[in-house]
């Protein structure tokens, strides 16, 4: 589901809730999940633990001229339920857009998962121009929550 400033995806993921988060909330496997090919590593990042931290990204893709960094402020943090955070050029505070992961038990085995990829804060009309959102597709979006279903089904 997608509108003018936002996409939304979601899927049921085959695995226990504290599973699955045990996976979003360490970027050292962001690289594994990420459908739009644009993540390559991590440069510098702890585990997410809570609202404030800020975690490095190496990326590349042809919207930045090849290779750059990303920092990410992590804004949303509830164990097992929320992670979010907002990206910005590594060393400047974050334009707008903001990645939302919401989870919901559905039982001991089984998590429903809802990714949004939010960019209604971002009020910069030139960069508004220059990165023509969204960025990622929901394709992509669909094929990040298929890793995310293969990478959790490890744990």
């Amino acid at each position: 589901m997608s509108d003018q400033t936002s996409v939304t995806v979601q899927r049921v993921i085959e695995a226990p809730v504290d599973h699955v988060f045990d996976v979003l909330s360490n970027p050292e496997r962001h690289q594994r999940l990420d459908g739009s090919g644009f993540v390559r590593s991590v440069d510098h990042a702890d585990r997410i633990q809570q609202v404030g931290q800020v975690f490095t990204m190496n990326m590349e893709g042809p919207h930045m001229g090849g290779e750059y960094q990303t920092d990410n402020h992590v804004t949303g943090y509830a164990k097992d339920k929320l992670l979010a955070w907002q990206t910005a050029p590594a060393g400047t505070e974050p334009p707008g857009w903001e990645w939302v992961w919401e989870l919901e038990s559905q039982g001991p085995d089984s998590t429903l998962v809802r990714h949004t990829y939010d960019w209604s804060k971002v009020t910069d009309k030139d960069l508004l121009e220059k990165v023509k959102f969204p960025l990622v597709t929901e394709t992509q979006l669909e094929d990040t929550l298929a890793q995310l279903a293969a990478e959790a089904a490890t744990d």
